[in-house]
């Protein structure tokens, strides 16, 4: 009886334990082995330069962003940088960096985007409290939309103060990457045809060109991107590797599942570590 009660109790115990584990996200390897979030921030501290893949509305990408944001502080000399700032917007960006300008004067010379308060506002303001460089790294999307409508060839008559916003011309491009023949196969004709993945290589090669810029040895540059511009390695990993191939890079996706306690196979490979969220997970916008 005495064993039955015992054995009655540990099931009890397991089912009650199993029950509040319900992690709101789990973090993966390349491979879909699961990752702790200490084991993932030993090897980032390591690198030149890290991409961390967002989905732009998931709380939990922005907050791990934060998160780490604080945790390499710690650890090493940190460079910030995002594709949410455009770069003609750095000099405004500096300016509020500094002090010379507050919140409102930064919305009023800036274009920031309609989540910037939420998601992107506490990244900015860790590099304003602890005096860290912030990258605005896109290039001008007014630039991108002439790319998708008339090619690389669009750029070729903007002014040279233009020009400082952007990679250097003639931009690379590699049409048979796979995640730029994707783009053409999902927009098709409709959308600019060929020139539609042009549009997000111009964007992809000025993050590359503006993180190397501000990049400076011995520091770790943590650019946050959109995930496409960064899964399966390509994008703006890409670009940087043609022009850097010797830094150490390491990149971070995001992802949401139903069940999040096995990564499926389709989000394998996407990053060295992939952030697997519950896709229940309320979006910030």
């Amino acid at each position: 009886m005495k064993q039955l009660t015992l054995a009655l109790f540990l099931l009890l115990f397991c089912l009650s334990a199993f029950a509040q584990k319900k992690p709101a996200y789990v973090i993966y390897s390349a491979k879909g082995k699961q990752v702790s979030y200490a084991k993932m921030l030993r090897q980032l501290q390591s690198k030149d330069i890290v991409l961390f893949g967002e989905y732009h509305n998931n709380a939990i990408a922005h907050w791990l962003q934060l998160e780490l944001c604080q945790d390499l502080q710690n650890r090493r000399s940190l460079i910030l940088g995002a594709e949410m700032i455009e770069a003609d917007n750095q000099e405004a960006l500096n300016k509020y960096l500094t002090g010379e300008i507050d919140a409102k004067g930064l919305d009023t010379l800036a274009r920031l985007w309609k989540n910037y308060k939420t998601d992107y506002a506490p990244l900015v303001n860790f590099a304003k409290d602890n005096n860290l460089p912030f990258a605005a790294t896109n290039i001008p999307r007014r630039y991108a939309s002439k790319v998708a409508y008339d090619g690389f060839a669009a750029l070729d008559s903007l002014s040279e103060e233009e020009k400082t916003w952007i990679a250097p011309l003639p931009m690379a491009y590699d049409a048979e990457l796979p995640g730029y023949k994707n783009m053409l196969t999902m927009m098709g004709s409709a959308h600019g045809g060929e020139n539609f993945p042009k549009a997000q290589a111009c964007k992809d090669a000025t993050m590359a060109h503006f993180i190397l810029q501000y990049f400076k040895p011995g520091s770790l540059f943590l650019h946050f991107n959109g995930s496409y511009h960064s899964d399966n390695y390509e994008g703006i990993l890409w670009y940087l590797q043609q022009q850097k191939p010797t830094l150490n890079y390491a990149t971070i996706s995001t992802v949401s599942q139903a069940d999040v306690s096995k990564l499926l196979d389709e989000h394998k490979g996407l990053a060295d570590f992939i952030i697997c969220v519950d896709e229940d997970m309320t979006s910030t916008y």
